[in-house]
């Protein structure tokens, strides 16, 4: 009954904390960015993306005490005790709930580089969001069809060749790369509408992966493959749970990778590399079908064991 109470004073903390840590350091992302458009320098750019990354790994902090103002929440974490601040890597991840950038946050708070996505070029313009992301160094795509390069030959490769000059900031900045290679949060009507082979997963999107790995293959230092569960997370979402401090185990599986050769190549213009690559990628989901199946055995022996 207390508990009932109280949940909307919880929601209402957890969600207040939330917004006002992402406005402030936000806010604070966003005036650093202006000096660097102010000070086109590459010095200056250096000094102000490395204060620019601290702010954002206090925002890190932030986000993974939400796990703990209204909420005991026990950690069940594995295989990440080998990771450095001070490193590149690439995350393949499954995809439950936007909580998951949260936990990432979580993880790269304690001894990862703070994360980074590839963004589509039309985010620039998103006010707040797509400044506040230029001034972290995200990289920008603008990807070309096929059609739009038979009718203009000089477009090829132009998308890999602007994104490898984005990310060459990265060289300065330790840095992880997040690929959700599923493409959207998983739920059980997606899982049926796509009729996926894998039980836990939806099909993965190796296009995505694929050229994350052609632009910084060379740069990154191991993939992560990393597996998120929540206990009872068929059954509601998992942001509510959160908020109102009803989330109190994570499971998280992190397995290191190395970046074979074999894994960079032109996706889109090499069919022979593409259909490896699929391969590569649908091997790893059926793996991590699998730890999801431990996972959630686990989590069952350790609720009965409560």
């Amino acid at each position: 009954m207390l508990s009932a109470l109280l949940m909307p004073f919880k929601v209402l903390i957890n969600f207040s904390w939330g917004a006002l840590a992402t406005l402030i350091v936000g806010l604070v992302i966003i005036i650093i960015g202006l000096f660097k458009f102010l000070l086109p320098f590459p010095a200056a750019h250096r000094w102000l993306s490395s204060f620019a990354n601290n702010w954002f790994r206090l925002w890190g902090y932030a986000m993974s005490m939400m796990f703990r103002i209204t909420q005991p929440v026990t950690w069940h974490i594995e295989g990440d005790s080998q990771l450095h601040r001070d490193r590149w890597y690439m995350i393949i991840a499954n995809h439950r709930s936007w909580v998951d950038i949260l936990v990432l946050m979580h993880l790269a708070c304690r001894n990862m580089p703070m994360p980074r996505f590839f963004l589509k070029q039309q985010l620039f313009w998103v006010p707040v969001i797509g400044f506040g992301c230029w001034a972290l160094d995200m990289p920008f795509m603008k990807r070309y069809s096929k059609a739009q390069i038979e009718r203009n030959p000089h477009l090829q490769g132009r998308d890999i060749a602007t994104t490898q000059k984005s990310c060459e900031k990265f060289r300065h900045i330790p840095t992880t790369v997040i690929n959700f290679c599923e493409g959207t949060r998983f739920t059980p009507a997606k899982h049926q509408q796509k009729q996926s082979k894998f039980e836990h997963l939806l099909p993965p999107k190796a296009g995505g992966t694929a050229f994350t790995l052609q632009t910084m293959g060379h740069q990154f230092d191991a993939i992560l493959d990393i597996t998120i569960v929540y206990p009872g997370s068929d059954k509601r979402p998992v942001v509510w749970d959160l908020l109102r401090g009803d989330l109190r185990n994570i499971y998280v599986a992190v397995e290191t990778l190395p970046v074979a050769p074999e894994l960079i190549g032109d996706y889109f213009n090499d069919d022979a590399f593409r259909d490896n690559f699929q391969q590569w990628l649908n091997s790893r989901w059926q793996k991590k079908d699998q730890v999801i199946e431990r996972l959630q055995r686990q989590i069952k022996s350790d609720h009965a064991t409560r």
